[in-house]
């Protein structure tokens, strides 16, 4: 959790960023980025150095054990003036950035195996174009002395650093792909339950936001009583400590996450080491092209445990160019369409996904928008649909949206629904946390959701379901598949959704009368008592 002062820092760098002629968020959270990737691959390196220390045993290092390759380490020239600084970020340590996750040998200084640099995983790829475009100098120092002191050992907290500069982007992309809120990130999650032996995908991952909060969640589920303690502000921060036999799948194998702008690539795949996972899966690829067929295809099809995206709405590709496979499930243009059917394809026999669509894809006329539905409930499960409000992702839309649940194979006897009108947050353009009783409905969807989940797995029987599912005048509520199959498989909650109205009671107008006039009286006998006053 980050502290009052750790958020002015932040404020205060971040308007130093705007006054030094860089007003694009991204670029600066790139920027803010690439200072604490160098300061924390320095922090690993002291880590393995003073390991070696105690043990007497040689490393693989990150940095050359020579002069100059010890000068590239964050404690070694963060102290450098304003322009030796910016000349040897720019042409020494940037560059070297691009190294990464490539095999190295002894002859390059970093050890016998030079492993140390391939456990980084790709992010050497997305380094290539890493450039410092702070070109202030005095921007460049203070940015440098203020990532010096971010409290970045602790693991919490550095997750926290960067969701809160996450959080300022508040822009759209052209092709609808926009930042999801974090509390229906971590909603979405509850839902799903990932194990710490899943394999995890978001096939339009963006700044890695599910990937993520994905291993918040498993640091929280799993994490001893001696593994989880108190920090200064009060807040319980979780250790994960009880995760360590699956501590290599999590870091090497168990995170995917593709796209194809590079910039969100660099972005998250620091997300990702700044929440503790050091060599996750952040792959160039746009997930719809035919390309992914040649680069991707284990992972293109039956391979995936878990999905969590929000992929982009409104979008429109070049069939020419989409994955044909993808097409012969739905044959459309549009993307929010096309990502379900890949998603679809991704899975295993069983795995399970959270997917954010637009309403339109729950109510579409055209033969694509039922062929998918169709698809959904015929030939899988489709478990429950969350209907959310259409102010959650403002300002970036103000489009309505729902979350498809669904596990792949089988077929659909029901749909749970759940009318969510409320996630905690003014559904305005400032998005302003609300308390109070009936401002925030996401706790009781988790535990509908839950309740119902145990329900299912406990074979019960439908009139059981029923019992606590079947009124359709409740928020939460479930739908039999061939009522839904008779409706032109349409999934919109207003379709079945049952509104009570209740007959408002009036006064008869003559008691209304006679209550006016002898108010009217005691107003006039007041007025005498003051002019009797006078």
């Amino acid at each position: 959790m980050l502290t009052g002062k750790l958020r002015n820092d932040i404020d205060k760098l971040w308007e130093k960023f705007w006054t030094g002629g860089i007003t694009n968020p991204l670029t600066v959270i790139e920027q803010i980025s690439y200072l604490m990737f160098a300061r924390m691959l320095d922090m690993q390196e002291d880590v393995a150095e003073r390991k070696a220390n105690r043990t007497g045993k040689t490393f693989d290092r990150l940095f050359p054990d020579t002069p100059e390759g010890q000068l590239l380490r964050w404690k070694n020239f963060h102290h450098m003036g304003g322009k030796q600084l910016h000349q040897h970020l720019k042409h020494n340590v940037y560059p070297y950035f691009a190294k990464l996750g490539k095999k190295s040998d002894a002859v390059d200084g970093l050890g016998e195996e030079g492993s140390a640099l391939e456990g980084l995983g790709h992010i050497g790829e997305y380094m290539q174009d890493a450039d410092l475009e702070i070109k202030n100098e005095s921007v460049l120092t203070s940015a440098v002395e203020m990532v010096n002191d971010l409290p970045l050992t602790q693991s919490d907290v550095k997750g926290d650093i960067y969701e809160y500069l996450l959080s300022k982007l508040t822009t759209a992309g052209i092709n609808g792909q926009f930042r999801t809120p974090r509390h229906i990130i971590d909603a979405m999650i509850e839902l799903i339950a990932p194990q710490p032996t899943d394999v995890i995908c978001d096939p339009a991952c963006g700044t890695a936001g599910f990937l993520a909060r994905t291993m918040e969640y498993l640091n929280r589920q799993h994490s001893s009583e001696a593994g989880i303690f108190t920090d200064e502000e009060g807040n319980q921060q979780f250790t994960g400590d009880l995760l360590e036999p699956w501590r290599e799948h999590i870091n090497q194998h168990m995170f995917w996450g593709f796209d194809f702008d590079t910039t969100m690539l660099r972005v998250s795949s620091m997300n990702m080491m700044l929440h503790g996972v050091n060599g996750a899966n952040i792959r160039y690829q746009d997930s719809l092209s035919k390309s992914i067929k040649e680069h991707y295809p284990r992972q293109e099809q039956n391979f995936f445990d878990v999905v969590l995206a929000n992929p982009p709405f409104k979008g429109s590709l070049d069939e020419t160019n989409t994955n044909p496979d993808v097409l012969g499930l739905v044959k459309t243009k549009k993307t929010e369409l096309l990502f379900v059917a890949h998603i679809l394809r991704s899975l295993k026999l069983g795995g399970r996904a959270a997917v954010i669509v637009p309403d339109g894809v729950l109510f579409g006329s055209s033969k694509a928008h039922q062929q998918l539905r169709q698809e959904l409930l015929d030939n899988n499960q489709l478990e429950g649909i969350v209907s959310l409000p259409s102010g959650v992702f403002k300002p970036y839309a103000g489009v309505s949206t729902a979350i498809l649940i669904f596990t792949k194979g089988g077929t659909t006897e029901r749909v749970w629904f759940y009318d969510l009108q409320a996630d905690g947050r003014s559904l305005d353009d400032k998005r302003i946390e609300l308390k109070g009783e009936g401002s925030n409905d996401l706790p009781d969807a988790i535990a509908q959701w839950h309740k119902y989940r145990q329900m299912v797995e406990g074979n019960l029987s439908a009139s059981t379901i029923n019992t606590l599912f079947g009124d359709k005048r409740k928020k939460a509520f479930v739908v039999p598949a061939e009522d839904i199959a008779a409706n032109k498989y349409d999934l919109s909650i207003n379709r079945y959704k049952e509104v009570e109205y209740q007959q408002e009671q009036y006064e008869d107008p003559k008691v209304i009368l006679q209550r006016l006039k002898g108010l009217e009286q005691e107003i006039m006998a007041d007025l005498d008592d003051l002019e009797g006053m006078l």
